[in-house]
């Protein structure tokens, strides 16, 4: 219980200062859930590493629970902040449960959740401010071609990174077939749904050549 309420204690103190930010006008609109969703995800991307992976399902229950009372009370204006409707922070943590769930390998958990958190959050911001002249939309969800080359490169980067080195040559094609499948499914998660979708995808083609 210690070890959950220490994993806990950043995500807190982060969404205080988002608060705070938030309230002073300094951070607002998309640009702050989508840092606050960056910020958050490449933490939790680490807790497999020292957290057992049952107690990360339990975590994401309570931070489902958060979100919850969030959404109630309208407190942590940084990750309730959006125009257009989205479950998306609600998915967030339903995402990082069903991760620590279908995986055991630290590595692959963690490339999923930066997947959901580091690539889609950097694919929002770069895509919002630099994709205006080439948005489409998905169901009525604007989208860019922008962020989604954002994606994909961001997602060949993580993979890069984080796959292990014995296990690359063994990748191969994957490498460069991962990102393209993973930009397509953020591309076609709309709602927020794409916090589930693509952690899941990730994590399954993971498992086949892991």
């Amino acid at each position: 219980m210690l070890k959950i309420g220490l994993a806990l204690l950043p995500i807190f103190l982060a969404l205080l200062v988002s608060e705070v930010l938030w309230r002073k006008k300094i951070l607002r609109g998309e640009a702050a859930r989508k840092t606050l969703h960056i910020i958050i995800g490449s933490y939790v991307a680490s807790w497999p590493f020292y957290i057992p992976l049952v107690d990360i399902q339990l975590i994401s229950i309570a931070l489902l629970v958060v979100v919850a009372f969030s959404h109630r009370l309208k407190i942590f204006h940084a990750i309730i902040d959006i125009k257009r409707a989205s479950w998306g922070d609600m998915l967030y943590a339903v995402g990082i449960g069903l991760t620590a769930t279908l995986t055991n390998e630290p590595w692959i958990f963690a490339i999923a959740i930066l997947h959901m958190s580091l690539c889609d959050g950097l694919a929002g911001l770069l895509g919002n401010h630099y994709g205006k002249n080439n948005q489409f939309k998905i169901l009525g969800q604007p989208k860019s071609i922008v962020g989604t080359v954002v994606f994909a490169v961001s997602s060949f980067i993580v993979l890069l990174l984080l796959v292990p080195g014995n296990l690359q040559p063994s990748l191969g094609l994957y490498l460069f077939v991962i990102p393209v499948i993973g930009a397509l499914i953020e591309s076609v998660g709309v709602y927020g749904t794409d916090n589930v979708m693509v952690p899941l995808v990730l994590v399954y083609l993971l498992n086949i050549v892991a």
